[in-house]
């Protein structure tokens, strides 16, 4: 694979800028990561992060409420922002002569957003009831939240970054401005622009909209410390459903770690497809569950892998559990092939090569990459890393993950089962 070629510099007030020249069609993404999520909250004020999403786009000095939306609308391009544990991004992909109107606007809601108690009010209302749709009202909607608040002890990983409805009720303006004005600064935010453009004149650009913004202090960061598991927890829940379910978290590694690929190949082979380990055993021949996913967290602090388990509703959860520790034994002690290995590496490798297909998945990993790699050429390593991938890598990494004593294990259950 060509090494996906950036340049990069830094601007007095320490913002981080990446370049990435890609002329194949005339198109530009520009993409801003802020280096803050949910575990740079305050145990009583969960929710901020993805608060401040939504504030982003409600107006600054020179752009007007929902503005935002409408300046790259009509300027024939899309947008959007996303907020996780560890980062809150925004981006504009749009026309490549159109690359200063998204800078512009970036910089002006950096510089000047317009936190006022009209705005603050009405979208911590939206919030509030994005929070009822979505995880209070929702089937399973709580699964990811009573799961974090399990496996962590004292790491803000506790929470998850939808929030609390109590914190959200109480924050107050004063809350919203502080927050911003701590995180939401140049010297804790990553820009880098891929596509249509010149690396030279895509820099003068920055520097004539970035360069003036004033940079904070020392940005506080928690540490990457919480206590092991040390038994099994378990849990039962009784929720608005049809169909009973097993929900698993295990403590795992962080994004840094060789072991968060090893991870990732593993869910590939548990339930990456029809022909996967656990969609083959437990969906088609034993019929025991409707679906079966699992997913590899290694976020920028230790992470969870996640096994998800919707039940048939003739099936004891016990019995399903009991397939499924068997299937992970099978892992554990090596019973994998060097085919099925293979298979699984070439799905990741795919999966990397349909991201880096386009401006906005280009510019997604260098911010990542620098962001908690601190090397956004960690970029040009990945495919290597998932190639060196072996059998005793699998092995090692299941046997010291998938200890019955590291996992949060829930049943989920109708309430017509009580």
């Amino acid at each position: 694979m060509k090494p996906i070629e950036f340049t990069e510099f830094e601007l007095e007030n320490g913002l981080h800028c990446i370049i990435h020249e890609n002329h194949a069609a005339p198109i530009v993404t520009v993409d801003v990561w802020y280096h803050v999520g949910s575990k740079n909250e305050e145990p009583n004020r969960t929710g901020f992060a993805h608060l401040f999403e939504h504030l982003m786009f409600q107006g600054s000095k020179h752009v007007g409420k929902a503005e935002h939306f409408n300046y790259i609308q009509k300027a024939g391009g899309t947008l959007n922002g996303s907020t996780n544990f560890d980062r809150t991004n925004y981006y504009e992909t749009l026309p490549s002569n159109q690359l200063e109107l998204a800078l512009w606007l970036e910089s002006d809601r950096m510089m000047s957003l317009n936190i006022n108690e009209e705005n603050f009010e009405n979208q911590r209302l939206v919030v509030m009831e994005e929070r009822r749709q979505r995880y209070d009202n929702a089937p399973y909607g709580r699964v990811s939240e009573e799961l974090h608040k399990r496996a962590y002890i004292r790491h803000p990983y506790r929470w998850i970054p939808i929030g609390s409805m109590a914190h959200l009720q109480a924050a107050s303006l004063e809350d919203a401005q502080r927050f911003f004005n701590t995180f939401y600064v140049p010297n804790n935010a990553t820009l880098v622009v891929s596509g249509d453009v010149a690396s030279n004149e895509a820099r003068e650009k920055i520097e004539i909209y970035f360069a003036e913004i004033a940079r904070n202090g020392e940005v506080p960061r928690p540490k990457n410390e919480d206590e092991p598991l040390t038994t099994e927890i378990r849990d039962t829940f009784y929720d608005n459903i049809e169909l009973p379910a097993i929900f698993i978290a295990y403590r795992i590694c962080n994004a840094t770690s060789s072991d968060a690929d090893v991870l990732d190949v593993i869910s590939t082979i548990l339930s990456g497809g029809r022909s996967s380990r656990l969609y083959r055993t437990l969906v088609h021949e034993k019929q025991m569950a409707q679906s079966v996913s699992t997913y590899a967290s290694a976020n920028e602090h230790d992470g969870l892998f996640h096994i998800n388990l919707i039940a048939q509703s003739n099936i004891p959860l016990a019995e399903l559990e009991k397939r499924l520790d068997e299937e992970l034994q099978q892992i554990i002690d090596g019973n994998i092939s060097e085919q099925e290995l293979e298979k699984a590496k070439n799905t990741a490798e795919m999966n990397l090569t349909r991201r880096i297909s386009n401006n906005f998945g280009i510019a997604d990993l260098l911010a990542y990459f620098h962001t908690f790699f601190r090397n956004a050429d960690e970029l040009n390593c990945e495919f290597a890393r998932v190639e060196a991938i072996t059998l005793d890598d699998v092995r090692r990494a299941a046997k010291k993950y998938f200890s019955r004593k590291n996992r949060v294990l829930l049943y989920w259950l109708p309430r017509s089962a009580k």
